[in-house]
């Protein structure tokens, strides 16, 4: 695409991206978007399919546009929750609490069920300009076992989340991030009995700052390519929810990152 080509596909992208077009919404028309950008129909056309193909966007009817990501399904209705009538202690430290929750699922006899309490989690997914993501090789006692991880760690009390996720890439890998970062998902790891929030946030760019400081975390570092994500997950080398959680994100959205501030060098 030629220059004026370019900065129209930049501008609708910066909609999509800051919200000003949100996920669902149609786009203006071709002969409104003709009227807004420096750029004539033919080539016009040549930045929507471009914007199609990246999943930025969905045709909608005809010959109009809308912004991907919109949610058809519906919540159901007429479903109960549990009935929570108290719960105990069974143990507790700063990083793990064990406790008994008396229960009332609907249609099911009242009991008690135990409920592991960890901390709250960020994790960072650092996207470089030669779409390699950076990465920690570690070994994990619990599993006995060498794999890949993303950078992150526990959330400080009354840190933002987002911090918490530039904090741990910059203290366990020696890179910090250049670009902002974007939260993608809050989700927990074992729903039916751990508590523990995980939230992953992705970026583009990072620079070298020096060694890792954090030693009991750290890794070997390596800015892996995407292109090897699904051969490591076959060999069952992703260690991690919130890894496996990233990368498949970043897999399922190549090409709609927005381009990073900074070289990896």
């Amino acid at each position: 695409m030629g220059p004026q080509s370019m900065e129209a596909y930049h501008t609708i992208r910066q909609w999509i991206d800051s919200g000003e077009l949100k996920p669902g919404e149609k786009i203006p028309s071709e002969r409104k978007l003709e009227e807004m950008l420096p750029v004539r129909r033919t080539a016009l056309r040549q930045v929507l399919a471009r914007l199609v193909s990246e999943g930025l966007l969905e045709v909608h009817g005809r010959s109009s546009y809308r912004v991907a990501g919109s949610v058809s399904v519906k919540r159901p209705a007429g479903v109960e929750p549990w009935k929570i009538h108290g719960e105990r202690s069974l143990y507790e430290n700063r990083w793990v609490n064990l406790d008994l929750v008396d229960v009332d699922p609907p249609g099911v006899e009242r009991f008690e069920h135990h409920v592991v309490r960890l901390q709250h989690v960020s994790i960072a997914a650092i996207v470089d300009d030669k779409d390699r993501v950076l990465m920690l090789w570690r070994y994990r006692f619990v599993p006995q076992a060498f794999g890949w991880e993303l950078p992150g760690g526990i959330v400080d009390p009354g840190e933002d989340p987002m911090a918490t996720a530039a904090r741990e890439v910059e203290e366990e890998t020696g890179w910090r991030p250049t670009g902002p970062l974007k939260r993608i998902t809050k989700f927990q790891p074992m729903v039916g009995m751990v508590d523990s929030p995980h939230e992953v946030f992705i970026g583009r760019g990072a620079e070298r700052i020096g060694e890792p400081t954090d030693a009991e975390e750290a890794g070997h570092v390596e800015w892996v390519p995407l292109s090897d994500v699904r051969g490591l997950m076959a060999q069952g080398e992703l260690m991690g929810a919130g890894t496996l959680v990233g990368l498949n994100y970043l897999l399922a959205n190549r090409g709609q990152l927005p381009p990073p501030t900074d070289e990896a060098a």
